[in-house]
């Protein structure tokens, strides 16, 4: 694959335009995560079974939204998606906050908190991913992975901003302020998503849902080996370093983010240079040699290392497996192919803690980075045999490719 022309600073800049909806989606996420759960604890006065379900509602409900936002983005307008999920944040703001009003009626002001979560994760999924098709509708496929990326890095950095900053809000101005913060920043990005222009809808037959999810299986499958890394490191890197009586497990969680973001902005070609099987396929071994690495660590360095490999092995998977799933969908349905293939991601990250857990239980903290290290693998070898696959199919006649399954 030949490589692309490096975009123009202003074409980068417009992408940065766009995305930077996905980084307030994500502040917005971040700004209740440290603060809400002692919030349903003590203030409220309900069980930590609660404080679990009020804090899940939200990524259960994304996961179930990623399908309609993928439909009313490629029917109605990626700018039409983000608008609505900026709507939803300013709604989820208003609930939060009127749910500390009746905070003297402890149901009702849970039941304002589960609706507010719930808006918010259908508000997430109508954001993040169209904010991406509506970039490349604007600016063209051949700048898709220079958006997948700053994507990528909006949806990190936003996380990683709004959680210290909803503490502080909170320290000064208690869960009203959290209320208040969500309203105002999605009322900001919303009057600012207003001036911006809309992408021209893609005329064409929009595949079934059916269609597109067995369509991107394959990739997605992958994905989610992938993913399983992410989500064994962030939930339990802490609980292994404590068992082995090692300090500063945070320097993981640092070490992967520093690595994650040097390696997007460091080579933003490498995918359209490379192709993006190839890339995947680098970067889904790197992931696994840092995983065992963490696994067999006999030092914390050794396993701050381990967590460098990993988020420089994450960094290009999604936006890879991306490029081959647009270059494999009809341009009516790309949005709702990026959201599925997204789903898979939510799915491996939610299911890594408790399937993770129970590797622990029996085998203890240290298997649970051998078993990640184990399904990273199996991804490889899954990427391996498509891009097999897609070299096969290259260098038959177009006769014989043109009724072949997507891949």
């Amino acid at each position: 694959m030949s490589e692309s022309p490096r975009p123009s600073r202003p074409i980068a800049v417009a992408i940065v335009a766009l995305v930077c909806f996905n980084f307030a989606s994500y502040v917005c996420n971040g700004l209740p995560l440290a603060v809400l759960p002692g919030y349903v604890l003590k203030e409220l006065d309900f069980s930590s079974v609660l404080v679990g379900v009020v804090i899940g509602t939200q990524y259960i409900v994304s996961l179930l939204s990623r399908p309609l936002a993928g439909n009313v983005a490629d029917r109605f307008g990626a700018k039409t998606a983000v608008l609505c999920g900026l709507t939803g944040l300013v709604v989820t703001g208003g609930l939060t906050g009127l749910a500390v009003l009746l905070s003297n009626a402890p149901a009702l002001s849970l039941c304002l908190l589960l609706a507010a979560r719930a808006v918010q994760g259908a508000s997430a999924a109508l954001i993040s991913t169209p904010c991406c098709t509506w970039a490349i509708g604007l600016h063209g496929t051949s700048q898709a992975t220079r958006v997948m990326s700053w994507n990528g890095i909006a949806s990190y950095g936003g996380t990683a901003v709004g959680a210290p900053v909803g503490v502080l809000v909170h320290q000064h101005f208690g869960m009203a302020g959290i209320g208040l913060s969500l309203a105002v920043l999605g009322l900001t990005a919303l009057g600012y998503a207003l001036t911006k222009q809309a992408a021209p809808l893609v005329p064409g037959k929009r595949l079934p849902f059916g269609n597109i999810f067995f369509s991107v299986l394959p990739n997605g499958l992958a994905l989610a080996c992938s993913s399983v890394g992410f989500g064994s490191l962030t939930a339990f890197v802490a609980l292994y370093f404590d068992r082995l009586g090692w300090a500063n497990a945070a320097y993981c969680l640092t070490g992967f983010g520093i690595a994650f973001i040097v390696a997007r902005l460091s080579t933003p070609n490498v995918v359209p240079r490379f192709g993006g099987y190839r890339v995947v396929s680098a970067c889904m071994a790197i992931q696994t040699v840092g995983l065992l690495l963490i696994w067999l660590a006999p030092v914390p360095a050794v396993a701050v290392l381990g967590a460098m490999l990993t988020g420089l092995g994450v960094s290009w998977v999604y936006p890879g497996l991306g490029v081959e799933t647009l270059a494999r969908t009809p341009e009516a349905s790309r949005t709702s192919a990026l959201s599925t293939l997204s789903l898979f991601f939510d799915l491996a990250v939610g299911m890594a803690g408790p399937l993770m857990g129970l590797v622990a239980t029996g085998l203890g903290f240290p298997s649970v980075f051998l078993v990640a290290a184990m399904l990273s693998s199996l991804g490889l070898i899954c990427v391996l045999r498509m891009h097999r696959r897609h070299l096969h199919e290259r260098s038959l006649p177009p006769a014989q490719t043109a009724n072949r399954p997507a891949a």
